[in-house]
């Protein structure tokens, strides 16, 4: 990218920044979603992410067929993977207390490694015929135990690859890398799976990890990071310390609201292409890539925003609810694909503020037990949410459990009306020693 692209020209009448260093003035940085792509670590760490991340979405499309394949069984598949979000249902909390005492570039190479293990063991026993449902529960299970430690682990360590005014923009560009990936990936594997079959799949996956293993061992964190000592407590003075600050807990409550009710696509996409559309395979292709593209535009959006604020998170959460009434309400396939694109673009949105929020105002003593707390929000209570989602999509439909997720963003929003978050930003900034 051009460097001089990102630099903006100061407005005939308006003064420019003056720099006190020098006495000159400063440029004026505009506000362009791609900033944190200045830093030469972050460049580096993007790449790997956006390598892994499409290989990830491979394996997870080959290994959905495949266990439909040996079972025959959509229960069984959903057992399956389920399996894998059991550990950080259970655990999820303590992975941010190892995220804050160590260095984090060094655990991501040995967690990133360690998932690359797990992938060629899979592509191994898909390879020898032995791929059975136990064993791959066990590899489902073992990759779960992983993600506790290093989803945090990866939240925590963006903030060390850029400026604080470009973290906003490194989050969103994180969320455009995960939702590009949940494009590409499944049009790769759909491509392997017809032409030679699932196998390759899982190698593609294993070798993905080289890239983003060798983007860590090239990068060099612009930020020193304060790490936790063992005097700071591990979750519970986490949770204390969340506790204690109106921007943490916040977006932690309004993350827990949407993400167990809201975010539960997976089950709900299926039946209502099948059910109420009484479409094909093909109908629910599309209403997922529409998903999708929704998706990445709300994530890059949101890096237009330097500093989120309580009202942007009310705005998100808002507009998510109505738009998963407004599909929910849709006769149509055509009407029901716009309407989940903007749901993509609202949901999306709503996740990026309230990550970056919590980035933000953590202290870096305390990020890694923060952001598993999110992770755990987000990603630990998918279980729960997929069984209610199930249960309310059995028993009165579709449209009924987009209804129920609808609900939850606007109790979510009404609580972002009522609590007041306190003016002064700059003291919620400030480290709390370790």
């Amino acid at each position: 990218m051009d460097r001089d692209a990102l630099v903006a020209v100061p407005e005939a009448g308006v003064p420019a920044a003056v720099d006190p260093q020098a006495g000159a003035p400063a440029p004026v940085v505009r506000r362009n979603a791609f900033r944190a792509l200045r830093s030469r670590p972050f460049r580096l760490y993007f790449a790997g992410q956006a390598i892994s991340s499409s290989g990830s979405f491979v394996q997870q499309t080959a290994l959905g067929w495949l266990v439909l394949k040996l079972t025959g069984s959509a229960s069984t598949l959903g057992l399956v993977l389920a399996a894998g979000g059991i550990p950080n249902l259970l655990f999820g909390p303590w992975g941010g207390t190892v995220a804050d005492r160590v260095d984090l570039r060094k655990l991501l190479v040995v967690t990133q490694s360690t998932f690359a293990v797990l992938a060629a063991a899979l592509w191994l026993l898909a390879a020898s015929g032995e791929a059975k449902v136990p064993l791959i529960v066990v590899v489902s299970v073992l990759s779960g135990f992983v993600q506790i430690v290093d989803s945090p682990s990866r939240q925590a360590f963006v903030s060390q690859l850029v400026k604080g005014d470009d973290l906003g923009s490194a989050v969103s560009l994180n969320g455009v890398v995960m939702n590009s990936a949940r494009v590409v990936g499944p049009a790769i594997a759909g491509v392997f799976i017809v032409t030679i079959g699932t196998t390759p799949c899982f190698a593609i996956n294993a070798v993905s990890y080289l890239g983003v293993v060798g983007a860590l061992l090239l990068i060099h964190p612009l930020q020193a990071r304060a790490r936790a000592s063992k005097q700071s407590g591990g979750v519970r003075a986490g949770l204390r310390y969340a506790r204690g600050h109106q921007q943490l807990w916040l977006p932690l409550i309004m993350m827990g609201l949407v993400g167990l009710l809201a975010f539960n696509f997976t089950v709900i996409l299926p039946v209502l292409a099948k059910d109420t559309f009484h479409g094909s395979g093909g109908t629910y292709g599309l209403l997922a890539t529409v998903l999708s593209v929704g998706s990445v535009i709300g994530s890059l959006g949101v890096g237009l925003i330097r500093h989120p604020r309580r009202k942007y998170l009310l705005a998100a959460s808002l507009s998510f609810g109505v738009c998963l009434v407004a599909a929910a309400a849709a006769p149509t396939v055509a009407l029901a694909c716009i309407a989940l694109a903007a749901t993509g673009v609202a949901a999306f949105s709503f996740v990026t503020l309230c990550s970056t929020t919590l980035q933000l105002h953590a202290s870096p003593a305390y990020r890694g037990r923060i952001m598993a707390l999110w992770v755990f929000v987000y990603i630990g209570t998918t279980p729960i949410g997929t069984i209610i989602a199930g249960q309310v999509s059995a028993a009165e439909g579709a449209r009924a459990a987009l209804l129920l997720g609808a609900g939850s963003c606007v109790v979510a929003a009404g609580l972002s009306a009522l609590v007041r978050t306190p003016p002064d930003v700059d003291a919620s900034l400030r480290e709390v020693p370790a």
